[in-house]
């Protein structure tokens, strides 16, 4: 799709919106639930997913909407999709509860498996980044979007991303066999924004991610340069198989980075 302004900007001011919907939970208190999995679930997830989904369907009411908290959907509906919505409402509800500001709304167009938009917004800042491969990718402040890319060549020493709340063995494993690398944590899909803004040059991530936390973040990185790869090289494709679970992946902005990386 050749996206259009108006749907862009459509997306932008329901990214906007459920941000302020996300705090005005975040400035009270509020109380936490555990899904099945163990993970977290505030009033902020629910608000922000109802805000999204409404406008989304009031925007484009031909184009289903898949997001973390609708997840029930039949799968065999699902696949049925050649486009769709995919989004997380609040993602790094952990950095939500600890209140450190560092978590997301993700917003991305699915067309025919592949991320073709993307919308990350962070609420507490005010921070909005959207990109759409082949048409470039943006910071916007206020209504001035500025145009960002990734840094290519990669910096020295290397700008590597780790999680704030999901650090694995494999990830030490890899920052130590780079001993020299400047390691910078941040929450959420903010990693993949400050890819897109040349800030990092690598994001590894091995440990389960689900399609909602990478979609607009892959969007945003490739408009910008990058790529978002599993271990295999190939791009993450999406909606593709009956789990909606992600396996290991690489995102790097110069993608020569990849053949200096150890094994």
């Amino acid at each position: 799709m050749n996206l259009a302004p108006s749907l862009r900007d459509g997306v932008i001011a329901i990214a906007r919106a459920a941000a302020a919907e996300i705090l005005n939970v975040y400035d009270g208190e509020f109380a936490v639930q555990h899904k099945d999995d163990a993970s977290p679930l505030t009033a902020a997830d629910l608000a922000a997913h109802r805000c999204i989904s409404d406008g989304l369907r009031g925007l484009t009411p031909n184009i289903p909407v898949l997001s973390e908290e609708s997840r029930d959907l039949d799968i065999a509906q699902r696949r049925q999709w050649h486009t769709f919505w995919l989004v997380d409402p609040l993602d790094g509800t952990r950095e939500f509860v600890k209140r450190n500001g560092e978590f997301t709304i993700n917003i991305a167009l699915v067309e025919h498996g592949a991320a073709t938009f993307g919308v990350i917004q962070q609420p507490v800042t005010g921070g909005l980044w959207h990109g759409a491969p082949g048409q470039g990718a943006f910071r916007r402040d206020g209504e001035i979007d500025t145009a960002i890319t990734c840094r290519i060549p990669a910096a020295t020493p290397l700008r590597i991303a780790a999680s704030r709340s999901h650090r694995d063995a494999r990830t030490e494993n890899l920052l130590a066999a780079i001993p020299d690398a400047d390691v910078q944590g941040y929450g959420s899909a903010l990693k993949f924004c400050k890819l897109a803004e040349g800030l990092i040059d690598l994001y590894p991530r091995f440990h389960p991610t689900s399609e909602w936390d990478t979609a607009a973040g892959q969007a945003i990185v490739e408009a910008a340069g990058g790529v978002l790869l599993d271990l295999q090289g190939r791009p993450f494709r999406y909606n593709q198989r009956d789990s909606l679970l992600n396996g290991d992946f690489i995102a790097v902005g110069d993608r020569s980075l990849l053949a200096r990386l150890p094994a």
